[in-house]
């Protein structure tokens, strides 16, 4: 893939822009417009920096080669050399910096996460596993210094749970998790086997980008039912003694929403209504991606709800991803929130199908 010069250009010229701007009375007095550029500007700053240093380095292998044409002093000659090899190490490894900071930008990658997990296949032990996955990614949020907050649940009166939904708060928190859509299947021997066989369950995971209020997602009341009722559960942060729970209906969907994890009414129903606008959206980028064959091809897996992304085997501490063929034999770990080294193997093969598709 050629360098976009022509592109880099623009991009650091409007860097330039942005920061004298910034600099002007009329801008810091406009609270609005402020937030708009320091948006933009950090945006920019990433690749203007690697640019100017791309830049740089090209202008140092150039002038070492200008000395190497002139010098005749072989020590001399020979730290040259030396320099070039570091230099066009450096300008490659820039090079490809560059390709993947101007690969298209997914716009909900800084926004918080809907998260939504239930039990599948397998019954009880399907519901167990729930509350593991839910427990796995709670801890990840944790070590990441994000906030999570539970929207909703249904226990099974075990520990398990048969769905729950739940948002993670963190900057960045989609572009981390939205890869992990899909069907995590358990292998393992559940406590209540006697006779020592290993059971098969599965649990569906979607991740949904939450819709704050700059997506714009009409939603009519003339749509929507909406319930007050009492909570319902096994305890805890799941379950309160008034009328405050409240399920929302969308008729042109079907999609219901239940939030009851606030001891109030109003803040039950705030945080249902925000769950349905995110649905909703999540919805309509569905529809958009099932549209666009080439993008779907172009990212890891179909993003299909009903694909096997993932296999957690017990008896051989295997974590296997089988999008991109990686195991690890750290079950214990992941189990336990560890998930960077797969969330990382994840982006760094989307980023390079979409590489590769650039270069078709």
């Amino acid at each position: 893939m050629q360098i976009p010069f022509e592109k880099l250009n623009e991009v650091e010229n409007r860097f330039e822009e942005i920061l004298m701007r910034l600099s002007e009375p009329d801008t810091a007095a406009d609270t609005s417009q402020m937030q708009k550029l320091l948006k933009e500007q950090a945006e920019l700053q990433p690749v203007t920096e690697t640019y100017r240093e791309y830049k740089q380095t090209s202008q140092t292998i150039a002038d070492s080669l200008e000395m190497l044409e002139s010098e005749r002093d072989e020590e001399m000659r020979e730290m040259l050399k030396e320099e070039l090899v570091l230099a066009r190490k450096t300008r490659e490894d820039l090079e490809k910096k560059l390709q993947l900071l101007l690969l298209p930008k997914d716009p909900n990658d800084e926004r918080n996460v809907i998260l939504e997990i239930r039990a599948g296949a397998g019954g009880d032990e399907a519901a167990l596993f729930a509350a593991e996955i839910w427990r796995m990614y709670a801890h990840y949020a944790e070590n990441r210094g994000w906030k999570t907050e539970m929207i909703s649940c249904s226990e099974n009166g075990i520990g398990g749970f048969k769905e729950c939904t739940c948002m993670i708060n963190g900057k960045g928190a989609y572009s981390q998790l939205k890869y992990e859509s899909g069907v995590h299947r358990v292998q393992r021997v559940p406590e209540t086997e006697s006779g020592g066989r290993i059971h098969t369950s599965t649990v569906t995971v979607a991740v949904m980008p939450e819709a704050d209020d700059e997506i714009e997602i009409d939603i009519p009341e003339k749509d929507v039912r909406i319930d007050v009722m009492r909570a319902s559960g096994n305890g805890g942060q799941c379950v309160n003694t008034t009328d405050s729970a409240v399920r929302l209906t969308h008729y042109p969907t079907g999609i219901v929403i239940y939030s009851q994890t606030e001891k109030s009414q109003i803040q039950n129903k705030a945080k249902a209504w925000a769950l349905l606008k995110s649905k909703l959206y999540d919805l309509e980028q569905q529809k958009r991606h099932d549209a666009e064959a080439d993008l779907r091809r172009s990212q890891i897996g179909t993003g299909d709800r009903s694909e096997k992304i993932r296999t957690y085997n017990f008896p051989q501490g295997r974590v296997t991803d089988h999008r991109i063929k990686l195991t690890t034999h750290r079950l214990e770990e992941t189990l336990n929130g560890n998930i960077q080294e797969l969330v990382d193997a994840l982006i760094s093969a989307d980023q390079a199908a979409k590489l590769a598709k650039q270069e078709e």
